[in-house]
């Protein structure tokens, strides 16, 4: 598998899963019914470092974004997206974004700083809490 930085020519195979991942309403806060235009400028923003993770057929079976959340003193903090193909799931895709990107959650030291409550509703489970996750880089 290689992970590289995307390209503006990226997103055309990017979108399909994105647009699967966020239509299920299940992990992304972003509409369920976000155009494909809003999406690209969403992911694909110039703020962010994007990535993609292509299989040895050069499908992209996964993309990973980061970005700082603020500038200045703060600009050390950051966000992260990662979102792999449903069909391409258990493969560790997911995993080596998250490795090549920042770090994969708590199994690469991330720690759990708190939980804001209820602050997801999900399809299936309701209002489900949100991790807020640390690791110093």
């Amino acid at each position: 598998m290689l992970i590289r930085e995307a390209a503006a020519e990226d997103w055309p195979r990017i979108w399909p899963f994105w647009h699967r991942i966020v239509a299920a309403a299940e992990t992304y806060a972003w509409g369920p019914d976000t155009s494909e235009e809003d999406a690209r400028a969403l992911w694909m923003s110039p703020a962010k470092r994007v990535y993609v993770a292509e299989d040895d057929t050069g499908a992209v079976v996964g993309s990973a974004y980061v970005t700082p959340n603020y500038g200045g003193p703060a600009a050390g903090v950051a966000n992260a997206g990662f979102m792999v193909d449903p069909d391409q799931a258990g493969r560790g895709i997911g995993r080596a974004l998250a490795e090549h990107a920042v770090g994969p959650w708590t199994s690469l030291g991330f720690r759990i700083l708190g939980t804001v409550p209820e602050a997801f509703e999900h399809p299936r489970h309701g209002l489900v809490g949100l991790h807020i996750m640390y690791r110093a880089l």
